[in-house]
């Protein structure tokens, strides 16, 4: 408690500390939470996890007064991320019973603007802040204190113009604090440009390379799901979380874990924001052990006790790559990073190495059994084998995974003589004709166009049907 104490916060703010029972401050906090207080513009290069919060929040939470109007403003890249900045600092300023609000798209804008003119601090994404500003439903002539979190993550996402906007609607006079995990030259401009005499704090990365431990295996493109399987199989103390390049690759992953018996949850900017609430509040909760996920949740939130990350597809960038496994390894806890190298990994592998000395192990491939993969991973054709039409007895893969046979003698469901078709899953398929309005728009049969209008449809019909009848099937 002395050593939060000697930083200078306030007293509702060390209460909480109190409460929490947090013990020491990060080197983030150090560093910053004097200068903030002293009212310093300050560039901090510091990770997600690090405890920027506090030292941001530190001095917007000491010159804020209750039913004053809106006086701090905090942009963040997401959604995620503004909504636990502002978890964060309503604990803070508990003591001070401050109204703040989180804003952001994907959900109704109408319970937005009715807090607005009631609201202390903002927490929000630049989209909607500069939604609000058009239509004239936030007033930020007010703001004492401008944060800029996760800049460089949003300068990524496209952002910086309308960052500009925002913070040319923002008084002249006022602190501006901008905390980022790397320091680009588009941040020094905005830096140079918008900021008074900031001062540069740098804290060490929140991983410790030393407990974080990195290994890529070599593996058949028809037998990486089944080498995640078995992996995940085997043995994981904590949190795990899988990383996909793409949404529908996050979703096919996601099922098919859960179709062979591993408790997984999806997530990706596809959901709505009530799904991926709903799938953080389930993943924090320890419900389920493993998070597939795109790459927005590897910036902005915070998750603890994640023991082991996964790249089922390696990122295109080394920024990209760090950020993944920077969710691993934390508070001196180890933790392992497993990429699963496919022939169509290697050119973004490189790019993902290029300029950094990693320490990154190959790990020869243990004996796997080849699984049954259900739902059919999106823009692949599945034919025998299970990937690409490859035979699965390839000589490759017997060779590589211990000397076993994948072929059809190991009669796994959906693998060896059997395709998995679209013809295995749709009903209306096959040997049962389908007609009249089952028939799905714009669909082929035997050269002809089904028809939108009623006249082509029954003409079609009919003749269809006819061959359909002296055939014995559609």
């Amino acid at each position: 408690m002395n050593e939060f104490q000697n930083l200078g916060l306030i007293e509702p703010i060390l209460k909480v500390i109190e409460e929490y029972k947090f013990e020491k401050p990060s080197r983030i906090q150090e560093k910053t939470i004097p200068l903030v207080l002293k009212g310093c513009d300050v560039i901090a290069g510091s990770a997600t996890g690090s405890g920027k919060t506090l030292a941001f929040g530190s001095g917007i939470i000491k010159d804020s007064e209750k039913g004053k109007g809106l006086q701090g403003l905090i942009l963040t890249p997401t959604r995620e991320l503004a909504e636990q900045v502002a978890d964060a600092l309503k604990k803070f300023s508990k003591y001070k019973h401050l109204d703040i609000l989180a804003v952001y798209g994907g959900v109704a804008i109408g319970p937005q603007i009715s807090r607005l003119p009631h609201t202390d601090i903002v927490v929000g994404t630049p989209g909607r802040i500069l939604d609000h500003i058009q239509r004239r439903t936030i007033n930020l002539s007010g703001v004492k204190t401008l944060v800029l979190d996760e800049a460089d993550r949003m300068l990524d996402m496209g952002f910086i113009l309308d960052i500009k906007r925002i913070i040319g609607n923002c008084p002249k006079k006022r602190q501006t604090l901008l905390f980022s995990a790397t320091i680009s030259s588009d941040i020094t401009n905005i830096a140079h440009k918008y900021m008074h005499n900031p001062i540069k704090i740098s804290a060490e990365t929140h991983v410790d390379p030393s407990k974080l431990s990195q290994v890529y295996y070599d593996v058949p493109d028809n037998m990486k799901f089944s080498l995640l399987v078995h992996l995940l199989k085997k043995e994981h103390p904590g949190l795990i979380m899988v990383f996909c390049n793409t949404q529908r690759n996050t979703d096919f992953v996601a099922r098919n874990l859960k179709a062979n018996g591993i408790d997984a949850l999806p997530i990706h900017g596809g959901f709505s924001q009530a799904k991926r609430s709903k799938a953080m509040e389930i993943f924090h909760g320890n419900k389920v052990a493993v998070l597939v996920c795109t790459d927005v949740a590897a910036r902005g939130l915070d998750i603890k006790g994640v023991s082991h990350v996964y790249n089922y597809d390696i990122p295109a960038d080394s920024k990209s790559y760090i950020h993944r496994i920077g969710r691993t390894a934390r508070a001196g806890a180890e933790g392992q990073a497993i990429s699963l190298l496919s022939n169509r990994d290697y050119d973004n592998f490189r790019n993902a190495l290029d300029n950094h000395e990693f320490n990154i192990k190959s790990k020869e491939l243990p004996e796997v059994e080849k699984i049954y993969i259900k739902f059919k991973e999106p823009g692949r054709s599945f034919g025998r084998g299970g990937a690409r039409g490859r035979s699965s007895g390839h000589r490759d893969n017997r060779s590589r995974f211990g000397g076993k046979s994948f072929g059809s003698r190991d009669n796994k469901p959906g693998f060896g003589n059997r395709s998995l078709g679209p013809r295995d899953r749709k009903p209306g398929f096959g040997n049962r004709p389908r007609f009249g309005n089952d028939k799905p728009k714009g669909f082929k049969s035997q050269g002809r166009r089904w028809g939108n209008n009623r006249r082509s449809q029954g003409r079609n019909h009919n003749r269809s049907q006819g061959r359909s009848n002296s055939r014995g099937r559609f």
